[in-house]
């Protein structure tokens, strides 16, 4: 393990992300466990974003002179201390009790990006607040340009850095977990929800602590008093997901910081952002979440970098689940990597420490397959994929 704060924060009684999985499935319900473990339809597309990432294989170099590795980056003149961040998860409030905040908090003491959906329970403000205006923020299109210019003012009010505009939902996933346990739209909740949650004493007392969890960042739209049924009709009606490029010109003129499209894969689309002056994309398919035939985020990522990757900054998502898929993906054409399963992991199986946890214990893991690589830095790592 590293030194300092990493060696104090990390529990080595869970030393992999599957160890906290396996412990955040018992302390979570099994609905909010289920939202965030599951994909969409057969869960294909889920299973290929990992499986694919596993194919790659890299060659180390042990007949070289070499210094150490560092993989501390410099994104847009800010300097992060991992090539990684936190993704955006909505309903994070849902799945353990205070997840934004923690995961926000953690984020800034490791000096890695923490990207806080629109749809997720804290708001802008409060996160803007924990991580001193260091926080990106992902906007998901309302359909009246009324609310959509004032959550933009709103972000630029926190000195949010970066803007994350997201284009691949442009409809709702159909996800059959989610329609059994009635966390689908409209939401539910059902007498077997509510046994679950009493079965999870931890996940209640939290719950109980921080209260029940709320879209915060758009509760002033929001009107008083909805049932959970005319709740889920409202977010309905006010969000279209459907982006264009005449939606993101407007935004793109008005965004004075740095503007990223999450949920590109295709060469059409990264196009269109390069065409619209995006700074950045997140190659990305939700976590396989929304298009179970779809291809998978590492193999739109070798595509996308190999054609684009001199002429706009190129990142990705979806199947990450170690340091050594950090490694993997950054040879294979990736200039940053997010996460965001294996963080609420943390959270659900360690709390207010899963956080901390989950970051010390990638940092070890990228460190340690760099060094035996004999890589000095991220960049170098294109230099040990095996091409096939």
């Amino acid at each position: 393990m590293g030194q300092g704060r990493d060696r104090e924060v990390f529990n080595p009684k869970y030393p992999s992300i599957s160890d906290l999985k396996k412990r955040a499935r018992k302390r979570m319900p099994r609905f909010a466990f289920d939202y965030l473990e599951g994909g969409c339809n057969e869960d294909v597309n889920l299973a290929r974003n990992r499986s694919d990432i596993r194919c790659l294989e890299l060659e180390p170099h042990y007949l070289r002179d070499y210094g150490h590795s560092s993989f501390g980056v410099t994104l847009w003149g800010v300097d992060y201390d991992a090539p990684f961040g936190i993704a955006p998860v909505g309903l994070q409030g849902l799945m353990w009790p205070g997840s934004p905040e923690i995961l926000a908090k953690a984020a800034f003491d490791h000096r890695i990006p923490f990207i806080l959906s629109t749809v997720t329970t804290s708001s802008v403000e409060r996160i803007a607040e924990i991580t001193e205006g260091e926080a990106w923020f992902q906007l998901y299109y309302p359909r009246e340009e009324d609310i959509r210019n004032d959550i933009l003012r709103r972000a630029e009010a926190a000195q949010c850095q970066v803007l994350v505009v997201l284009a691949d939902v442009p409809t709702f996933g159909y996800r059959p977990r989610d329609i059994r346990s009635g966390l689908a739209m409209p939401p539910s909740m059902s007498l077997r929800n509510i046994l679950q949650m009493t079965s999870s004493p931890s996940w209640l007392l939290r719950t109980l602590a921080v209260g029940k969890p709320q879209f915060m960042t758009l509760k002033p739209y929001i009107p008083g008093g909805l049932s959970m049924k005319k709740l889920g009709a409202f977010m309905d009606q006010t969000f279209d997901g459907r982006l264009t490029e005449a939606r993101i010109a407007p935004i793109r003129d008005r965004w004075k910081g740095k503007l990223v499209i999450k949920g590109v894969v295709s060469e059409k689309d990264a196009e269109k952002a390069i065409r619209l002056g995006a700074d950045g994309i997140i190659v990305s398919n939700h976590g396989g979440r929304q298009l179970d035939a779809g291809q998978s985020s590492i193999r739109a990522t070798q595509k996308l970098a190999a054609t684009y990757g001199d002429r706009i900054f190129i990142m990705m998502d979806g199947g990450i689940r170690s340091g050594s898929d950090i490694a993997r993906c950054m040879a294979a054409g990736a200039r940053f990597t997010f996460m965001g399963r294996p963080f609420m992991y943390g959270v659900g199986a360690l709390g207010r420490r899963g956080g901390d946890h989950t970051i010390a214990m990638l940092k070890t893991q990228l460190k340690q397959i760099m060094e035996q690589l004999g890589c000095e830095r991220p960049d170098d790592l294109s230099e040990h994929l095996i091409r096939t």
